[in-house]
C-alpha cells in the first residue's frame, strides 16, 4: 500500500470554515488502494491561549502540567477534521499521539521521540479509514503526556511518515513553499522548487518558520521526501531532499536569508579566567534541558572575562535564575540581560566552494549602518546578532547583496 502523510498547520485549520476546506482537500486527495494519514496542529492562537491563561495564574508553571494543558489543542482540531471528514461521508478515526504509541523521553516541553508502534494506523488503514493524528504530542514511560516543542507537529508527521515508510511527507501551511527570506520582509523573494535537507535545516533552525528543524533531521535521517506548501492553493510548493545536483547547487552560493527575533542574550560578567569555568557553566545550563545557540568570551583581561550566549526567548527567565546562582558559585560578577536582539543568517550549500561570502555579508551590514554583536559560523551558514530594530533592514540588505531577487529558483 501507497502511504502518504499530511501535515496541516494551525493557520491551515484556524477556524471551523477552513476545517472543512481542509477536510474537503483531504478527500480530494485519497486514492484508491492509498493509505492517508493526517496530522493536526492546534487551531490558530489556541496554544498562545493556552499559554496565557497558565501564566495568569503561575509565571513558572510545572511544565509536566503545561504538557496536559497545551496538548489539548491538537486534540480539538482531530476530533473537529475528523468529524467534518465523516460528515462528507468518509470514514475516518482521530487519534491521540498516546493511542498512536508515540513514546518519548521525559523532557517535558521539548520531548525527543524513542519509538512509535504504528500497528493501530496499519490496521486503520487496512480498513481504508483515513487516520487524523493530533500532532505536538506522545506518552513517556512513566505514562505522562509529553509535547515536543514549538512546531512539533512537523515533528510528529516526519516520524509517522518514516515509520510507515510513506511515499511523501506532505506539510500543508499558509505560504507556497519555502521562499529566498520571508516575503512579508522582502517583496522580492521567491519561492525554491527545490532544496537540500542540510540547507533546510539550516534555514529551519535560523527563522525559517515553515517547518520545525527537528522534523527536518527526522527527514534527511531517515530519507523522506518533504513537499512543504500551500492548504489554499494547489501549486506544487518545495521539495525538500537530499542533493541531486551537486554542481547546480554550488553554483547558487547563498540560498536563503531568515531572521529570528525569540532570542534574547545573556551575559555573565567578571568571570574568573580560570581552566573549567566555562565548562562548568555550560554544563550547568545542558543538565537544565536549555539550549544555548551563540557563544562569543572576551578577551581576559585582569584574570576575569565576561561571557555572553544567547537562549530561546522562552527559556529566558529559567536561564537568568540559573545564571545567577552560578554566578554565586564561582564569584563572578552580575547577570545582565538583553532582549532586544535580532539574529540574521545566510545559508547555502555553496558557500563551501566560494571565498568572500562573509565579507560580502559583512560590508552590507557596514553600509546600513547596522552594528554586529555577535557572529557564528559553520559550512553553510553566517550569522549576526544586531539589534532588534535592525532586524528586517538587515535581511533586505543582504538578500540585495547577494541578488537573490534577481535569481531563478532551482
Amino acid at each position: 500500500m501507497n502511504i502518504t502523510v499530511q501535515k496541516y498547520g494551525g493557520t491551515s485549520v484556524a477556524d471551523i470554515e477552513r476545517i472543512k476546506d481542509v477536510a474537503r482537500r483531504v478527500i480530494r486527495s485519497k486514492k484508491p488502494d492509498q493509505g492517508l494519514v493526517v496530522v493536526v496542529s492546534a487551531m490558530e492562537g489556541t496554544t498562545d491561549d493556552l499559554i496565557r491563561r497558565a501564566e495568569e495564574i503561575t509565571p513558572v508553571p510545572s511544565e509536566r502540567e503545561m504538557d496536559q494543558l497545551i496538548s489539548t489543542g491538537e486534540q480539538i482540531s482531530a476530533a473537529l477534521l475528523t468529524m467534518a471528514i465523516q460528515y462528507a461521508g468518509f470514514p475516518a478515526v482521530s487519534l491521540t499521539g498516546i493511542q498512536v504509541g508515540i513514546l518519548t523521553d521525559d523532557s517535558h516541553t521539548k520531548a525527543r521521540i524513542f519509538k512509535i508502534d504504528p500497528r493501530k494506523i496499519f490496521e486503520l488503514l487496512d480498513q481504508d479509514t483515513i487516520v487524523v493524528v493530533a500532532g505536538f504530542q506522545g506518552i513517556n514511560l512513566k505514562k505522562d503526556v509529553t509535547t515536543l516543542g514549538r512546531g512539533g507537529s512537523d515533528t510528529t508527521a516526519v516520524a509517522l511518515a518514516a515509520v510507515l515508510k510513506a511515499e511523501v511527507c506532505e506539510i500543508y501551511t499558509d505560504v507556497a513553499g519555502v521562499y529566498t527570506a520571508d516575503p512579508r520582509i522582502v517583496p522580492g523573494a521567491f519561492k525554491l522548487d527545490r532544496i537540500s535537507y542540510d540547507e533546510m535545516l539550516e534555514l529551519a533552525s535560523l527563522g525559517a518558520k515553515v517547518i520545525q528543524n527537528r522534523a527536518v533531521e527526522f527527514a534527511k535521517k531517515f530519507h523522506v521526501t518533504l513537499h512543504v506548501r500551500s492548504s489554499f492553493i494547489e501549486d506544487e510548493g518545495t521539495f525538500v531532499t537530499e542533493e541531486v545536483d551537486t554542481m547546480s547547487m554550488e553554483q547558487v552560493v547563498i540560498r536563503g536569508v531568515t531572521l529570528t527575533l525569540d532570542e534574547a542574550k545573556l551575559t555573565i560578567t567578571l568571570v574568573p579566567d580560570t581552566p573549567g569555568i566555562a565548562a562548568h557553566i555550560f554544563k550547568s545550563i545542558a543538565q537544565a534541558n536549555i539550549n544555548v545557540d551563540m557563544i562569543i568570551q572576551n578577551v581576559s583581561e585582569k584574570g576575569f572575562t565576561d561571557v555572553s550566549f544567547t537562549v530561546p526567548r522562552p527559556e529566558l527567565v529559567k536561564t537568568k535564575n540559573l545564571l545567577e546562582n552560578i554566578s554565586g558559585e564561582i564569584r563572578a560578577g552580575k547577570v545582565t540581560v538583553e532582549e532586544k536582539i535580532a539574529k540574521v543568517s545566510i545559508v547555502g550549500v555553496g558557500m563551501k566552494s566560494h571565498p568572500g561570502v562573509a565579507a560580502i555579508m559583512f560590508e552590507a551590514l557596514a553600509e546600513e549602518g547596522i552594528n554586529i554583536m555577535m557572529i557564528s559560523t559553520s559550512e553553510i551558514k553566517i550569522s549576526c546578532v544586531v539589534r532588534a530594530k535592525d532586524g528586517e533592514r538587515a535581511v533586505r540588505a543582504l538578500h540585495q547583496a547577494f541578488d537573490l531577487d534577481r535569481k531563478q529558483s532551482k
